[in-house]
């Protein structure tokens, strides 16, 4: 399925305010490759007082964050806000179903990125749900207004 770039001058208030409230984040996907999306996202979140765990199986650590190899190893006392993921839309319903029993307040899906099922999973268990936004981008916008 072809997954338009999202407008920007059209970003609902609610979703402008989730990088405002929520500070403790998991991004799923990281990348320790400079030229990454995931990568460029995470050292901006992190260079901007977001507290964040990088998940990916491959690497120890990701701009000097220790990763966990699974949302499974993701330690019991951090309650993420906010689950973000950098993967394949054919990969995302079973991560959004490990996400849900972090309990977070939303689930994101970064720019390009779209899973109407795994939508439906999320709202159904009550979990904000935002898919084809980059959070960064949204964290710099909300700054502005």
């Amino acid at each position: 399925m072809e997954c338009p770039l999202p407008d920007y001058s059209q970003v609902p208030q609610d979703v402008l305010e989730i990088p405002k409230k929520y500070r403790r984040l998991i991004i799923v996907g990281a990348s320790p490759k400079p030229d990454r999306p995931s990568y460029i996202v995470m050292d901006y979140l992190l260079k901007q007082g977001f507290e964040v765990i990088p998940v990916n199986p491959a690497y120890e650590e990701i701009l000097g964050v220790k990763t966990v190899k699974d949302l499974s190893e993701v330690p019991k006392d951090f309650n993420p806000d906010v689950v973000i993921i950098f993967r394949k839309p054919s990969e995302v319903l079973p991560i959004v179903e490990k996400a849900l029993e972090l309990k977070p307040k939303v689930i994101w899906l970064q720019e390009g990125i779209v899973n109407e099922e795994a939508k439906e999973l999320a709202e159904k268990a009550g979990v904000k749900f935002v898919m084809n936004l980059c959070f960064k981008k949204i964290h710099a916008l909300g700054k502005l207004s």
